[in-house]
């Protein structure tokens, strides 16, 4: 497995033992990374902490040239808010885990000129519809349905 989509999971395996969302991330730049995140509506009480946004809270401030030089890593298919994020920043890579669960706002990152690489890790498929399974209502309100 990819040691930088491995920390991503790790993230989210971290979101779900605290008792929140099983999704993770990672940004990735030259090599290292600069930011990883998880989940954290639940832990934090926030609106806005998805995996992503977590992560690039976490590399905090950088120049443009680093976001546009960068790749971020998620577990799951980015929703509209994380694609926003992504596309503000001008970052041209995105690796997802699975879409399987759910399908983010792809389309429009494609639209965009961003490369995507779907995964499709069986793991992450398991855990998150274990998740979605055992916590309907949390999921429900996290992706704003």
């Amino acid at each position: 497995m990819d040691p930088y989509y491995k920390e991503a999971l790790d993230q989210a395996k971290k979101s779900l033992a605290e008792g929140g969302i099983p999704i993770g991330s990672v940004l990735v730049y030259q090599n290292n990374i600069i930011g990883k995140g998880h989940n954290k509506r639940v832990q934090d009480g926030s609106v806005v902490l998805h995996g992503e946004m977590d992560a690039l809270e976490n590399a905090k401030r950088q120049p443009a040239s680093v976001y546009k030089n960068s790749i971020i890593y998620t577990t799951l298919s980015p929703c509209p808010m994380c694609t926003g994020a992504i596309l503000l920043y001008g970052i041209p890579k995105v690796v997802i885990g699975e879409n399987v669960n759910f399908k983010g706002a792809e389309d429009l990152l494609v639209a965009k000129g961003v490369e995507i690489t779907v995964l499709n890790d069986p793991e992450s498929i398991q855990m998150m519809q274990n998740f979605i399974q055992a916590k309907p209502a949390l999921w429900n309100e996290d992706i704003g349905e």
